[in-house]
């Protein structure tokens, strides 16, 4: 049995032989469209910030006044004594923005996958995901315990097909569907009406994640099930702090009694200690400017950076496929050299061969940013920016 630094050794050069190794690169500058690393400027198109309000005043001056009133730390978990004012006052906004009947918020969006998903289902029941659903909700379904049936992406005949399966097979368990409303890595929708007419066929529930549609996407950037007029038949609203909103940590929104049951059963909010109180009041600012006449013109700046970029594009993701994970870490280097940071996204975020960059756009960016981005990447062939 060879000792750990000869495993990890060993690992690791498992890994540089398929060109999938990681590192990180230390920002020495705020979260914006233009970062610092390592002494270089570099126009920033990694980042879900999609609105730019990581940065922003409001969200400053709520964090640093929550700070001055509660300290830092918040001291326990939320069941003991971790819940302050903020934390409240934030899940009563969610709720109200999302047109339910309660909220809860996670310390992150993952803690909120994992911590509902196994309250929700379990040995007897079934989820039944979409292939690209992200890591957080797959690993939440294996988690629970239940039979795990998965669906090729956006694919509503074989949805149809695991529904009708389950039902039979499980005639008196619970059935949950999970998908995203735009997936983090191919930035497309998923046809949430068809969806939600199968599910309610079937007597199924269904968990969806808007992680990259809220603050994006919809009226007041209330997401895709807004837009498209289904938002009251989703029963687990689930969706991030993180990146249009500019803080961090997750949240699931739904009737009381979902609430009030995931309260004390969801392992993961049940055992962290509460986030800080300053995280949460940045939050509640970051909801008062999308829902704001300056969210409005946020959205339509953004949308017209998009469109510039990707006129087809359906969110502020835009993948650009490279295929092979030695050629797109070349080509997001050649890029990175130029001054334009687009990180390329290997397996296993993504499946073998579908290596790609995935270009994400703000608000914050100047039509100047766009306009070399553009001009870079139609250098793509040429190999020069």
């Amino acid at each position: 049995m060879p000792d750990l630094s000869q495993w990890l050794s060993e690992r690791l050069a498992e890994v540089d032989r398929a060109n999938l190794r990681r590192s990180l690169r230390v920002l020495d500058s705020p979260q914006q469209a233009v970062v610092k690393h390592q002494g270089r400027e570099l126009i920033n198109f990694s980042s879900n910030d999609y609105l730019g309000l990581a940065t922003h005043a409001a969200l400053k001056h709520a964090a640093l006044a929550a700070i001055e009133k509660w300290g830092v730390g918040s001291g326990a978990s939320r069941l003991i004594s971790g819940t302050q004012s903020p934390h409240e006052k934030l899940e009563q906004e969610l709720a109200a923005f999302k047109d339910t009947e309660a909220a809860l918020a996670f310390s992150t969006g993952f803690a909120a996958a994992i911590g509902t998903i196994p309250a929700m289902v379990g040995d007897g029941d079934v989820v039944i995901l979409d292939k690209l659903s992200h890591a957080c909700l797959v690993d939440g379904a294996r988690m629970s315990g239940a039979v795990i049936r998965v669906f090729p992406h956006n694919h509503l005949e074989r949805l149809s097909d695991h529904l009708r399966w389950a039902r039979a097979k499980f005639p008196n368990g619970n059935i949950l569907v999970i998908t995203e409303s735009v997936f983090s890595m191919d930035g497309d929708r998923a046809p949430l009406r068809e969806i939600v007419d199968l599910k309610n066929q079937f007597g199924a529930w269904l968990m969806l994640d808007e992680a990259h549609s809220i603050g994006v996407i919809g009226g007041q950037g209330r997401g895709a099930a807004f837009d498209e007029g289904v938002a009251n038949q989703v029963d687990l609203h689930m969706g991030t702090l993180g990146k249009a909103l500019g803080s961090s940590g997750g949240y699931i929104c739904g009737s009381r009694k979902l609430i009030d049951w995931l309260i004390n059963r969801a392992r993961s909010f049940i055992f962290s200690t509460a986030p800080s109180a300053s995280i949460a009041s940045a939050a509640s600012a970051a909801l008062n400017v999308i829902q704001s006449d300056e969210g409005a013109v946020l959205r339509r700046v953004l949308w017209e950076h998009i469109v510039r970029i990707a006129p087809r594009a359906e969110s502020a993701i835009v993948p650009l496929l490279i295929g092979d994970e030695r050629d797109a870490t070349q080509e997001a280097e050649r890029i990175f050299a130029a001054g334009i940071w687009v990180p390329a996204v290997r397996f296993p975020t993504v499946p073998k061969g579908r290596a790609r960059l995935r270009i994400s756009v703000s608000a914050a960016h100047t039509s100047t940013q766009i306009d070399r981005l553009n001009a870079c990447l139609a250098s793509h062939h040429s190999r020069g920016c």
